[in-house]
């Protein structure tokens, strides 16, 4: 997508990455809410959860092993994170590209939001 910012960090017009393989990229959040929060993304523009298809399970499988292997290089594996994708608007989403929020580091309540 021409003017979706995921879209552009993901393909290093801007912005840092922590992480990047052929499918996703991962980078620090600029609003952090937990002194761990990565953003995961994936590299194919997908507005958001509702539009993941079967042929993209895969890919979202990936996404969470990646969340799993940073939150160990970040020291939080062992205490705990939280991996929440929101849905939405109403849900908080704000930017139209599906991503997921790696969060730790802090103990986190329950229920969210």
């Amino acid at each position: 997508m021409e003017n979706c910012i995921f879209c552009k960090i993901a393909q290093k017009e801007m912005g840092r990455l922590v992480y990047e393989d052929d499918t996703v990229a991962a980078f620090d959040d600029l609003n952090p809410q937990a002194p761990v929060h990565v953003l995961l993304v994936p590299k194919k523009h997908i507005e958001k959860l509702a539009e993941v298809k079967p042929d993209d399970a895969p890919m979202v499988g990936h996404i969470l092993e990646v969340a799993s292997a940073i939150a160990e290089q970040r020291g939080v594996a062992g205490t705990g994170y939280r991996v929440v994708v929101n849905n939405g608007r109403a849900a908080g989403q704000s930017v139209d590209h599906l991503h997921f929020h790696l969060l730790g580091g802090r103990p986190l309540g329950w229920p969210p939001g």
